[in-house]
């Protein structure tokens, strides 16, 4: 008998007969011979109401009462799901987050799960009943109430999966399915069918909002198979599956991230230490750093740029002058009025002029690129706030997704998951939300080149790049630091052995725009993946102390969501590889 995890949103549970219209998708499916367990959120708008009532009392209320209220919002809707299920003559019991077993840590209002017991929720299956599970919350080793923050209900309902074996989770929504952008922004955004975990981490992290990145990491984790569907439409749905069983596509989505900020230390002694410097003290604050853009050194001297949310900015400051204080850095810059533009694919590294394909867009449209970092699946840019829309718009329109055939039927056929055996299962329910690195992998075959003094004007990095694929050269890496005085410094990377044609190119673009090329024939880019490298906060920095501890000097850094890139100096490549998987474990 199959068991499948159904979650229904706010929006799906808002009235009493919308209650009982999710009910009966429940019953349904296990009519349809399938064992059922629903994750329900608070009705909708029912945790604004309580946040009001808390805020009706006191300003400043503490994150353990405000846990200890808000976890009342599913309590109603847990009890008011089962009595709809019951009243249509099947078995139902409700429970709680400590009811069911939901052990997290003691963060009240962000809590991480650490277990899950899944004994007495199997014995309620058995004997033939629902099982409606509260959404968002768990207890800690104390017996407080916890809460596990925003898309708390997501990540109870594909963690739930993940430890009971569920051969399907399904999120139900007020949309149909994940979109190649939001559509609310753009209309002609398109359905996909499908889509991988890697690709649905860094639309999500980067604000897609369809679900929260914390789930997906779940689904990645422990290779849950999760469909999005609509509450109120019968459409196929998007379902979120491995690379390997996904399309690979150069572009699935673009994403918009509207409150990015950036912070810049400007003139950074070019020595080992100075990244961990920075980046040990945001960790400490649990400031969770996005995209991080160091640049090639010159003059013994280095600029290194960051994202933060706009939240995080005042905290954020403090802590950078602090360092750059301490660093002897000329000062520390930022912009809060920024916007970051992603295009995401698991097809982009086997594709040519991706790159090309969304800086040239950026040009036509007049768009001027401030910061440019990129992985193996995305390329992240950021541009004024003001231009954000434009932006979005000309990148979708640029790869097509506007035009093709993005809907198709979602394949949830069969299971995914690979039972476990006993002892494996076990090992699943210990530190669950911990950081999972995957691998550490080197590559020293690589010529790292760079642009310096380009001129800061709409279409730079297109022109770059299109001269560039005219000379039949494949990037890797790509990285644009902050500008400053109107002037900007792209570097990026490519096979050592197209380094004197990469020269030859370079050269030519720089002489027609009065900049200057350096390059290292020889480097070593190390890569980092894994499961949780943005939303755990010191991912940064556990990469950066162990190379200072062993005097490595970084040339270069790109992030993304599953990947942390960085480029040192051939000679230490072996060397660095060996720390850096010793400090992750591997």
């Amino acid at each position: 008998m199959a068991l499948v995890v159904q979650k229904f949103g706010g929006t799906s549970v808002a009235d009493p007969q919308k209650i009982v219209a999710a009910a009966k998708k429940a019953i349904a499916r296990q009519q349809g011979g399938h064992q059922v367990v629903v994750v329900v959120s608070a009705m909708g708008h029912q945790t604004d109401v309580l946040v009001d009532l808390a805020k009706a009392i006191t300003d400043r209320p503490s994150a353990r009462e405000m846990d200890m209220l808000l976890s009342t919002g599913e309590q109603v809707s847990v009890a008011l799901f089962a009595m709809a299920i019951q009243s249509l003559g099947h078995k139902a019991v409700s429970l709680t987050g400590a009811q069911i077993g939901i052990r997290t840590d003691s963060t009240h209002t962000k809590a991480r799960i650490k277990s899950i017991s899944t004994d007495h929720v199997k014995s309620l299956l058995d004997s033939g009943a629902i099982v409606i599970a509260a959404g968002f919350q768990g207890i800690d080793q104390n017996g407080n109430i916890t809460t596990l923050g925003r898309g708390g209900s997501d990540t109870t309902a594909v963690a739930l999966a993940a430890v009971l074996d569920a051969d399907l989770c399904e999120i139900y929504t007020d949309v149909d399915g994940v979109y190649t952008t939001d559509p609310r922004l753009l209309p002609e955004a398109r359905r996909l069918g499908s889509i991988s975990y890697d690709e649905m981490l860094e639309l999500a992290s980067l604000g897609a909002g369809v679900m929260h990145s914390r789930s997906i990491e779940f689904a990645k984790k422990f290779g849950v198979k999760v469909l999005v569907r609509s509450s109120f439409k019968d459409v196929p749905g998007t379902v979120i599956l491995s690379a390997e069983e996904s399309t690979p596509r150069p572009a699935s989505g673009v994403a918009l991230a509207k409150d990015e900020a950036r912070i810049t230390l400007e003139n950074v002694p070019d020595q080992p230490g100075s990244s961990h410097a920075l980046f040990s003290r945001l960790a400490a604050s649990g400031i969770a750093v996005d995209m991080i853009v160091q640049n090639v050194g010159q003059g013994g001297r280095a600029d290194i740029s960051f994202t933060v949310p706009a939240d995080d900015v005042p905290e954020a400051l403090e802590l950078s002058g602090a360092v750059a204080k301490q660093l002897g850095a000329s000062g520390v810059s930022h912009d809060a009025e920024l916007a970051k533009v992603s295009v995401v694919g698991v097809g982009m590294e086997r594709a040519e002029g991706v790159a090309g394909r969304m800086f040239t867009a950026l040009s036509a449209a007049g768009i001027n690129v401030r910061m440019i970092t990129t992985s193996e699946i995305k390329i992240s840019v950021l541009v004024d706030k003001s231009d954000a829309q434009a932006a979005v718009q000309a990148v979708h329109r640029a790869f097509g997704l506007d035009a093709e055939t993005a809907e198709g039927e979602a394949d949830v056929a069969g299971s995914h998951l690979v039972k476990s055996s006993p002892l494996e299962v076990v090992r699943r329910l210990e530190g669950m939300e911990d950081l999972a690195i995957e691998d550490c992998q080197l590559d020293a075959s690589q010529a790292l080149v760079t642009f310096t003094e380009l001129p800061d004007t709409p279409g730079v990095a297109a022109e770059v790049f299109e001269e560039l694929g005219r000379a039949g050269l494949n990037v890797d890496m790509i990285v644009q630091s902050h500008p400053r005085d109107g002037r900007a410094e792209i570097s990026f990377t490519v096979p050592a052995g197209d380094r004197d044609k990469a020269i030859v190119a370079a050269q030519k673009i720089a002489s027609a725009r009065g900049a200057a090329v350096a390059d290292v024939p020889h480097v070593a880019k190390l890569s980092i993946t894994g499961v949780g490298i943005r939303s755990h906060a010191g991912v940064a920095d556990r990469l950066f102390k162990p190379l200072a501890d062993c005097g490595i000097n970084i040339d270069l850094v790109s992030t993304s969501e599953v990947r942390l890139n960085v480029v040192v100096a051939a000679e230490h490549g072996q060397k660095s590889l060996e720390v850096l998987r010793k400090a992750f474990g591997l």
